[in-house]
């Protein structure tokens, strides 16, 4: 579903501020596979879903999703393939709108844009069952302008609009990591009923590596712009949090330097 082929990414090249981003990352992903991704900071994490969403453009490498090669295309035409979730809960949707609204635009989401407007009796009752899977009460809210909602609302609304109109493959930034711990929670565990319920295929940063051990079926871990580690199936399941550190120091040869991940 998800080809990456050896593809470099360097910021201000020949500058005295040179980074080396991207250093020819190759990551295949097979349908339906929930992949979570951790990292220190610098490690090209948040660099590589980038490169895949077309926010910026590849030096060199390929980048394939279900067999169509979009290296090259723009970042609106590849959200016909794509759905993402931001860590910033504010980014996602549209705080001047309704609830119903920002569900509209997510559904038409690749389609070709007219003059027309409107929401359907049809499309009405498709978002109130689709919220109602959220369980926070919004599918009485459909008018509610989403500005009115908290971060943790937002963000889960965000989430159920990536994945509206199901998306060959979702990315998920540190989607929680703005969120308090008991509503960061909530989120991931509705992001893996529908992950997993609807067989998405998943790339998920986080600096958690409890949340990365528990949530998925595959663990990658990455370091100066290369991945590190990859760990599947039963493997993964028998990690803990020491034997990722451990993991780290062996492949990079010092210390995990992020206390973020650390204290997580």
């Amino acid at each position: 579903m998800l080809k990456v082929h050896h593809i470099y990414k360097t910021f201000n090249k020949g500058t005295i501020n040179e980074k080396k981003a991207l250093r020819g990352l190759s990551l295949h992903l097979q349908p339906g596979e929930f992949v979570t991704v951790i990292g220190g900071n610098g490690a090209g994490k948040s660099t590589l879903l980038n490169m895949i969403a077309g926010v910026y453009p590849i030096d060199n490498g390929l980048i394939e999703i279900g067999g169509v090669d979009i290296s090259r295309q723009p970042e609106h035409r590849r959200a016909r393939y794509i759905g993402r979730v931001f860590q910033d809960p504010m980014r996602g949707t549209a705080a001047g709108m309704e609830i119903e609204e920002n569900l509209a635009l997510a559904y038409r989401r690749g389609m070709r844009r007219t003059l027309r407007w409107g929401v359907t009796n049809k499309e009405r009752e498709l978002y109130r069952k689709k919220l109602e899977i959220l369980n926070l009460g919004l599918e009485s809210r459909m008018n509610s302008k989403v500005g009115l909602l908290s971060g943790g609302q937002r963000q889960a609304l965000t989430l159920l609009m990536a994945t509206l109109i199901e998306p060959k493959l979702l990315l998920l930034d540190e989607h929680t990591a703005a969120l308090d711990p008991k509503t960061a929670k909530t989120v991931l565990d509705l992001t893996e009923k529908i992950v997993v319920g609807n067989y998405l295929t998943a790339l998920m940063v986080t600096h958690n590596m409890k949340d990365a051990i528990r949530l998925g079926n595959r663990l990658i871990m990455m370091h100066e712009g290369q991945i590190i580690y990859d760990v599947a199936g039963e493997e993964k399941k028998q990690l803990h949090v020491s034997d990722l550190l451990a993991k780290f120091e062996e492949a990079s040869g010092g210390e995990f330097a992020n206390d973020r991940m650390i204290l997580s």
